[in-house]
């Protein structure tokens, strides 16, 4: 497309700023969030800079970190990063006022966990079970997500 920001390989860059909940925003705006790089963490900071996102309310942002790590993790691994950003995406849905979209998507990263909970992968310090739940009450408890 024409219209879309690309880089110098032609992928996809959205150079428009965007709001909390990722939602771009008219270019030259100044009242948008600071982008995550798209580069990928280790694993512990990948989870500590998601956390810190979630916390100031910017679950879209935490995918985008969650989604990096998940496309640089080991096969073995995916499930895991996959489902958390999903997670996350659920968390933006619900706080956008999407909660059919919420519920989904919180389910299937709940899906993608139970499936890597089930391979006795590393879940790196996170009680997946207990995150799921954290994800589901947060959904359903507040329309706004949050």
């Amino acid at each position: 497309m024409a219209d879309r920001d690309r880089d110098d390989e032609g992928r996809a860059r959205q150079a428009r700023p965007r709001d909390a909940l990722g939602r771009p925003l008219p270019y030259g705006s100044t009242s948008g969030v600071e982008p995550v790089s798209e580069e990928p963490l280790p694993p512990a900071e990948t989870l500590d800079r998601a956390r810190e996102l979630l916390a100031e309310g910017r679950p879209f942002s935490a995918h985008e970190v969650l989604e990096a790590r998940w496309k640089a993790s080991p096969d073995s691994e995916r499930s895991l990063w996959q489902g958390l950003a999903q997670l996350c995406v659920g968390l933006t849905h619900a706080a956008r006022g999407n909660q059919t979209g919420a519920a989904r998507l919180v389910e299937r990263g709940a899906g993608r966990l139970a499936e890597y909970a089930a391979t006795d992968g590393p879940a790196y310090g996170l009680d997946l079970a207990e995150v799921v739940s954290c994800a589901r009450n947060r959904v359903s408890a507040d329309p706004g997500g949050r």
